[in-house]
């Protein structure tokens, strides 16, 4: 079983299994990285406990593995402070009982994910996506190898 956890402030990702490091790699961010996703559009990569739940081998950033963002947790604050309706909290909720894709077209935003595409600066991956998490295409490659369907994607500040 893999685990693959991402350090936003190191900007690493890592996948391990056991006590070992498989892979270990660099990553890019949303431009305003710092704190958790609130919203569609605030430019930050979520925080917390998600999982794979797409694979899309024809992305135009080389390879897409999408997280069951938003979560029921993300779900249950957003609602408690107005941002959803009662029907948006039920069908996030029930998609992830079911380990389905939660709708990604919410106030809090969706198609957040892994993919590559990465565009370096200096060496180091710059922060230019909408939310997800990038990795140089050599990479990505080597974590699609490892990373199905339900493989948990654990995202630190």
């Amino acid at each position: 079983m893999y685990t693959v956890y991402v350090y936003k402030n190191l900007r690493r990702l890592e996948l391990i299994s056991g006590n070992h490091v498989i892979i270990s790699c660099g990553i890019g961010l949303g431009p305003a990285p710092t704190g958790p996703k609130m919203f569609e559009g605030d430019g930050k990569t979520p925080e917390g406990r998600y999982a794979v739940c797409t694979r899309n081998e024809l992305s135009k950033y080389t390879l897409f593995l999408g997280l069951n963002y938003p979560s029921p947790n993300d779900a249950s604050h957003a609602f408690e402070q107005g941002m959803i309706t009662s029907a948006e909290l039920e069908a996030i909720r029930r998609a992830h009982f079911n380990g389905l894709r939660p709708p990604w077209d919410t106030p809090l935003g969706g198609q957040i994910g892994i993919h590559g595409g990465g565009v370096e600066l200096g060496g180091i991956l710059t922060d230019n996506t909408a939310g997800c998490i990038a990795l140089h295409d050599n990479d990505i490659k080597k974590l699609w190898t490892h990373a199905d369907i339900g493989t948990p994607v654990i995202i630190l500040p």
